[in-house]
Order: structure tokens, then sequence, then C-alpha cells
């Protein structure tokens, strides 16, 4: 399967800005494809399975409790008359609880997994129970350890001749505020800063498509990662409230249609190792833009930290 990988010339659809999940997804038919969303109970993550699930996906919630989940997959099956939508215990911030997310998925080809799960400016510094920082433990380091404990099954959906498997990575503009500091990732040495971790974690998590692109391109998967925009969701219980100005903010379902564009629309078949948001691969950046910019940073999609944050990844999950 070919690939088209960055650097290139920058990547435009007919989606921009407004375009919702139903629009990019009308007319495209997911039957016999199967999607992994994780933090699928609420937000942007129950509006990416509901639409996968209407275009006639078999979708996995990855939910950290089990009754909210089961209670949205009955949500989803009632609205979309898609039967099709099941249930995976999954706490990102427990390796443990990963791994045996992992072995319960098996080996069924996976051809969607959607890392979207996330948290966001934890007011004082946490860490799990394996001592990494919560926000990049949570938002990078179990997206990290889920997307390589799945790597056999994404293959396995790489083999068919449908456009193989996608990863579409949840990243933000925050980004491009947090170089890595591969030094101190996890805030040991320098003074916890609430935004700048979650910053920190959401390049961890643009610079973890990158790599993956690289490494597995001959086993048919692509990955990319993407900007949803600003959406209020529950992603921001301790910034009290969505700040962004009103005609920057998106709903559920504008938010969700670029990770959608990237699991399941025709139109990216091939496309990986690059940023996207608003239905575009995103403008370079060669400094921090004002606060609510877009565009992407190029330590976000430099090969080398890319390499270096997979290294770092291994050796914190073991």
């Amino acid at each position: 399967m070919s690939t088209s990988t960055a650097p290139g010339p920058r990547l435009t659809t007919p989606f921009g800005f407004a375009a919702t999940t139903g629009d990019v997804l009308d007319g495209v038919d997911l039957g016999g494809r199967r999607a992994l969303v994780t933090g699928g109970t609420s937000g942007l993550g129950r509006e990416t399975a509901r639409a996968l699930a209407a275009a006639g996906a078999e979708v996995v919630l990855g939910v950290r409790n089990a009754d909210a989940g089961r209670r949205t997959a009955a949500e989803i099956t009632a609205e979309t008359g898609n039967p099709q939508v099941s249930v995976l215990t999954l706490d990102l911030a427990d390796l443990t609880s990963v791994r045996a997310a992992a072995e319960a998925y098996g080996d069924r080809p996976l051809h969607m997994l959607i890392a979207n799960a996330g948290i966001m400016a934890l007011p004082e510094l946490t860490r799990t129970p394996q001592g990494r920082e919560m926000q990049f433990a949570v938002n990078f380091l179990g997206h990290y350890a889920l997307t390589t404990a799945l790597h056999g099954a994404l293959a396995r959906a790489g083999d068919t001749a449908d456009g193989g498997a996608r990863v579409a990575v949840l990243s933000s503009n925050a980004h491009l505020f947090a170089p890595p500091v591969f030094d101190d990732l996890d805030f040991r040495f320098r003074p916890y800063h609430p935004l700048g971790a979650y910053g920190e974690s959401k390049t961890a998590d643009v610079l973890l498509a990158v790599e993956a692109a690289r490494r597995w391109a001959d086993d048919g998967i692509t990955a990319n990662a993407v900007n949803p925009g600003a959406i209020a969701t529950n992603l921001q219980q301790h910034t009290g409230g969505l700040r962004t100005p009103q005609e920057r903010r998106k709903t559920p379902a504008q938010g969700a249609a670029t990770p959608v564009l990237l699991a399941a629309s025709p139109l990216l078949t091939g496309v990986t190792g690059r940023y996207f948001e608003d239905g575009a691969e995103a403008e370079p950046r060669d400094a921090a833009p004002p606060l609510f910019g877009g565009g992407v940073a190029p330590f976000a999609l430099d090969p080398g930290n890319a390499a270096r944050m997979w290294e770092a990844a291994r050796a914190f999950t073991g």
C-alpha cells in the first residue's frame, strides 16, 4: 500500500471549519469495518462513535466506567439502528488496565483506532501508580501502550483491500506552546504548570502518530494527529469552562468531523504522519501563534523527536 507522508504539498479536502460528521461521512459505507474509540461515553468520543456506527461500522467504546459505557452503547444503537456497539473497560492511567483491555480485545482485525480520551489542566501535580505525571500518562502514555499492544490487530486490518488500518490521535493547539522537555517529562525538576503539562502531552500525541506512521507503513497502517478545535465538553472541568472566543467554537458534530475524516474518509486513504485541523492539513508555524491560533509546530512533526518520544514511552511502559 502506498502512503503519503509529510513533508509534501499541504493536503486539503472539501470540508472546513463548520463541517460536521454527517458531512464527512455522507455516502460512506463502513459496513464490515471495526473501530475502537477511547473515551466514548461523552463529548467528542461519543459523537465519533455515533457517527461511525451510523455509517455501519462495528464500534467498541473504550471507557473507564463500564456501566456508563453500556448506557452510551445502548443510546447509540437506539439512535443509529446499529446493534454492533460494545464496551471495553479501559483506564488509560493504569498500564495494567491498558494491557488487560488489549488482551480482552483479542485478535480481531481493527480498522480504526481513535485515541480520543483525555484530561486537561489538572490543578495539582498528580501521578499514576507507576509514578508518571497524570496528563502525560493518560493523554499519551496510555494511548501509546494501547496502540502498540493493538499493533497486531491493526496489521490484520491492514492486510485488507479497503484502505488498511488507520490510527487517529487527538491533539490540541495547546501543543504549540509546549516543546517536549525530554529530560523532565514527569515534572520532577520543573515547577508544575497545569496547561503546560497538558500542552506537552498533546505534543507527545502528535509525535506518537508521526513515529507510528514511520514504523508501521509496511503493515498497511496509517497514523495521523488531529486538533478537533474548541468544543465545550467535560475536558474543561478544571479550567472553568470553554474560554475560546465564540466564533472559534464548534459543536460536538463539528469537532468530531476531522477525527472521523482521518479515521474513515476515502479521501485520505494512504495519508499518514501528518497533523490536521478543520478538515485539512495544518499550516506549519515558525513561532507560537496568538493564544487561540492554529497550525502545527515543527517540533511536533520532527522525526528525531518522534523516535525519542517513542523510546521514552517504551521505557516508561516497560
